[in-house]
């Protein structure tokens, strides 16, 4: 299905894309070209293949899930001026 020049003009005004009447003739043509591509590759039967999430078949080599630093949790709670339950107690902001 073709792009008439008045659909070009709306999908311009809406990207807020000021285009000339000159460039609107241009534009038409790479849209529908565009248009045309994504009509193919659509009647592609592409059931057969497993959608992948990378060109090569590549693992993400990850470390080891280990803390890098001793907990200080308690530490630092015993410097708040208030805690309850192990939470800081700041003033309300909002009422």
């Amino acid at each position: 299905m073709p792009l008439t020049r008045e659909q070009v003009a709306r999908i311009a005004d809406l990207a807020r894309i000021e285009i000339l009447p000159a460039e609107a003739e241009t534009l038409q043509g790479e849209l529908n070209r565009i248009f045309t591509l994504i009509e193919r590759m659509r009647a592609v039967d592409a059931s057969a293949f497993v959608p992948m999430a990378h060109a090569l078949d590549v693992s993400q080599p990850l470390r080891e899930d280990a803390p890098a630093e001793p907990d200080r949790r308690a530490e630092f709670l015993a410097l708040a001026p208030e805690t309850e339950a192990g939470l800081y107690l700041v003033p309300r902001v909002i009422e």
